[in-house]
């Protein structure tokens, strides 16, 4: 069991995921300093044991939910990110000792840490939209000896007195990446964003900034929180769904064909905007299953039936959205397409819109303002 900064760095390490150049940096920087005494799920006082055991492992920490509410549902709104995450984003982001970096979340404040510890203070400036969190990281950092430029605000308007920086980063999902930080950028630097739609919001975004133009590329898996200024994809099917008759239909698309493969949720994505799915099941038929498209206005959905072994399924949609014939025509788009994976394809932004293509510039996807 992991009790000490110095063991789980020697565990990431013995994993292969802690490179040597951020290796001093992950045993200076202790994650305890940055850990609430008391979480939804943690009591330092209660089960020191415990608390201990959970910050020094390779867990993303919640550390708010609800974005601070007492009476919310109970969506997690903030936390501490895996540390093996963290430097997944810094070696995308290929950062070097001469950088100026722009952080977007600081969240408890426990990357801006590393990146002061690892650069310098005068080289990190870092922002929090939550007023309760960036008290709290101020706090933090302060204890813990680290003074970045540290901003409370709107992360996506940038900082553009200190502009502009060799390093952009974000922790948390952007669906765009807005103007002001594309101009914000030095040239020949670059943003590392976790990006993506309501469908699949699993990618980075990696993408390099020259003469205002940023072109990019998409990998990884991460699983971040949702910038607040673009967030959407916080409902269930109850918030959606409230009994209404929907239109009925036939298709012959297995529907959990569009939720097993990732690449298939990417393209979807990419076609269908501000649409989630949810997959439903019953433990007394496992061979059924609905899947749920919900849209993130509220407004509309749909619900397809699976059953094993079917070659025909029952669809019903309803609001002024059709939601199953719209991915259904994504899905059959990117079935006549080859199935391409998602590595092939790019983004390309501009000031004034995305332009996502497939193999070569020309062969232009999807384009959004």
């Amino acid at each position: 069991m992991t009790t000490t900064q110095k063991d789980l760095a020697k565990a990431l390490q013995a994993r292969g995921v802690l490179p040597d150049r951020w290796a001093h940096t992950v045993r200076r920087v202790d994650r305890a300093m940055f850990i609430p005494d008391r979480t939804r799920d943690l009591d330092r006082f209660t089960d020191p044991v415990q608390w201990a055991a959970t910050v020094y492992a390779d867990v993303p920490i919640v550390t708010q939910w609800d974005d601070g509410a007492d009476d919310g549902p109970g969506y997690p709104t903030s936390s501490s990110s895996k540390p093996s995450v963290m430097l997944e984003t810094l070696e995308l982001a290929s950062i070097q000792d001469d950088d100026t970096v722009f952080e977007i979340g600081t969240a408890t404040g426990y990357n801006a840490a590393w990146l002061c510890e690892q650069l310098s203070d005068e080289q990190v400036t870092t922002i929090e939209y939550d007023e309760a969190l960036f008290r709290q990281a101020r706090q933090n950092l302060r204890l813990a000896g680290y003074k970045p430029t540290f901003l409370h605000g709107d992360g996506l308007a940038g900082h553009p007195h200190r502009a502009p920086y060799q390093k952009i980063l974000a922790t948390c999902t952007l669906r765009r990446i807005p103007p002001a930080l594309l101009a914000q950028t030095a040239d020949g630097g670059r943003i590392v964003a976790p990006y993506g739609e309501s469908f699949h919001s699993y990618s980075y975004l990696v993408l390099d900034v020259d003469g205002g133009e940023g072109t990019g590329r998409f990998t990884g898996n991460p699983d971040f929180m949702w910038a607040r200024q673009q967030r959407g994809r916080m409902a269930q099917v109850s918030d959606v769904y409230q009994g209404q008759d929907g239109t009925p239909g036939i298709t012959r698309i297995n529907p959990l064909s569009l939720v097993d493969d990732a690449d298939a949720e990417f393209y979807i994505s990419l076609k269908v905007p501000g649409v989630w799915a949810k997959v439903g099941r019953d433990d007394d038929a496992p061979g059924e299953a609905t899947l749920w498209l919900l849209s993130d206005d509220r407004h509309s959905w749909a619900a397809v039936e699976h059953i094993e072994g079917a070659t025909e399924f029952e669809a019903d949609q309803y609001g002024s959205r059709r939601l199953w014939d719209e991915v259904a025509a994504a899905w059959r788009d990117w079935d006549d397409r080859g199935r391409p994976v998602r590595d092939r394809f790019r983004l390309t932004v501009t000031p004034y819109e995305h332009r996502v293509w497939l193999d070569d510039p020309a062969n232009v996807v999807s384009r959004s303002r």
